[in-house]
């Protein structure tokens, strides 16, 4: 997978790309990730990426010429269905669901804007996805932009060290991800459940999809509207709600209870 940034903050990315999996992913060979400042894409001599707005009113408009260029030359040598993506609160929101199909192309185009907003025909002329990772302003796209990259990048063959680690995960089956322990066995008083230290496999794999359930319910019920959920689900979901106890989110409340 190759990866565009277009920006005028290109250190925004420098510390990110170099830390951790990102910059495993990039040693690796198994993704590149160029970052590319608009400002070279501009065709006057002072570099100028921004303007005042026509009608007036506060602020600066990102001018549409420097995305325009940038978008062309980053897709001359790319497929013509490559992607190209702008953050804005006005896009749809990413999901995992939208980050698995971005995974699925070989080309990326990143649009990161700033100021008041874009020129509006940089956004019909190129953009092909407005994204949003939340209803909350930003600055800039820059953040959402590593967001993506970091969803994206661990969803590439080889990256993660256990492929199954992205099957399990919040949102990867529609719901979100049971609770996890690891040593000691007790620490203040607070001990793991003890279902997950018998070694048995059937009832450790029901105990989880259970707390997987009880959480998505308790913390995001609308995601189980469109879950995939078995009969064994709906059996474990009638479970929970005859028996109203708390999601073992504090530990102390820990037992074998499957």
């Amino acid at each position: 997978m190759h990866i565009d940034v277009v920006t005028i903050f290109p250190d925004f990315f420098r510390s990110p790309l170099q830390t951790s999996i990102l910059a495993r992913a990039q040693q690796a060979g198994l993704v590149t990730i160029q970052i590319h400042d608009l400002r070279t894409f501009t065709e006057d001599k002072h570099r100028v990426v921004d303007d005042y707005p026509y009608g007036g009113g506060p602020g600066m408009v990102m001018k549409a010429q420097p995305f325009l260029a940038a978008t062309e030359t980053l897709r001359a040598d790319s497929a013509d269905g490559t992607p190209v993506i702008f953050f804005t609160p006005q896009g749809r929101p990413l999901t995992q669901q939208r980050v698995c199909e971005f995974s699925e192309y070989q080309h990326l185009i990143l649009l990161c804007g700033h100021y008041e907003g874009v020129d509006e025909r940089a956004r019909q002329a190129v953009v092909t996805e407005e994204v949003s990772i939340g209803d909350y302003v930003l600055t800039g796209g820059e953040p959402a932009a590593l967001v993506l990259i970091d969803a994206l990048v661990r969803l590439v063959p080889g990256v993660l060290g256990n492929e199954s680690s992205t099957e399990s995960e919040s949102f990867a089956k529609g719901l979100l991800e049971h609770p996890h322990y690891t040593r000691p066995a007790e620490l203040d008083g607070m001990r793991v459940p003890e279902v997950l230290l018998s070694g048995h496999h059937e009832q450790i794999r029901r105990w989880r999809r259970k707390h997987s359930l009880r959480r998505t319910l308790t913390r995001r019920p609308e995601l189980l509207r469109t879950a995939e959920l078995t009969e064994e689900d709906h059996k474990l979901l009638a479970e929970i709600k005859q028996q109203p106890q708390k999601e073992p989110q504090e530990p102390t409340q820990a037992s074998g209870d499957i």
